[in-house]
């Protein structure tokens, strides 16, 4: 399948006017057929600006926090090229970075999403995405250091796991709390990490060893 979508150019035009500047991250928004990571009856919604469901208790995020998550990525003083994602799902979050980023790595817990997100990269020929069926709480560290992580889903408190398979220099956005949650951006700077927090958000739960 072609990386490009009519609506998808319209639905950048949409992120930009809510404030992402990014011509990176627009671009790849436009070319990514977002109903292709939907079930068949929500695809007439692909292009509204809203998380939705896919399943399993699961999401596809809001495009705008899409966009949001990997401008801040792009923004990192360090060249981004090694990226670690916890929290697969659909696989859109996924098929953007990976359109980004040299090296993708996608951590996902239910095993039916991951195995449906992969069969979506090789439609999409991304083929610089390597998944792994297991426990976001814990990374991937065999893969690791990474210049980045990202986090899909919000965490109860901080995943001591993901700091230590951080690169210096390198950035971890994830979203932190239960009912009232905030975007962190997280930087480390020698054994310090830098926190900044962002936006208020609305994730699924990051949930712990609760592989299925």
């Amino acid at each position: 399948m072609r990386l490009t979508s009519r609506k998808g150019e319209s639905l950048a035009q949409l992120l930009h006017k809510e404030g992402i500047s990014s011509a990176k991250v627009l671009t790849a928004i436009a070319k990514t057929p977002r109903e292709l990571f939907l079930p068949d009856a929500l695809k007439h919604k692909a292009y509204q600006n809203t998380a939705l469901p896919i399943g399993q208790g699961q999401t596809i995020s809001q495009p705008y926090i899409v966009a949001r998550m990997t401008e801040l990525l792009l923004e990192s003083d360090n060249q981004v090229q090694t990226v670690l994602e916890i929290g697969t799902g659909s696989g859109y979050q996924t098929a953007i970075l990976a359109q980004l980023f040299t090296n993708v790595y996608s951590v996902e817990r239910i095993k039916t999403l991951q195995f449906q997100a992969k069969r979506r990269m090789n439609q999409l020929d991304l083929h610089n995405v390597k998944m792994k069926h297991g426990d976001g709480w814990l990374g991937w560290s065999s893969k690791g250091p990474y210049d980045a992580i990202i986090v899909t889903a919000a965490a109860k408190s901080m995943p001591k796991e993901l700091y230590q398979q951080l690169n210096d220099g390198g950035r971890l956005i994830i979203p932190v709390g239960e009912e009232n949650q905030q975007l962190h951006c997280i930087t480390k700077r020698g054994d310090e990490f830098e926190t900044k927090i962002i936006e208020a958000v609305r994730f699924v739960p990051l949930v712990a060893g609760d592989i299925i």
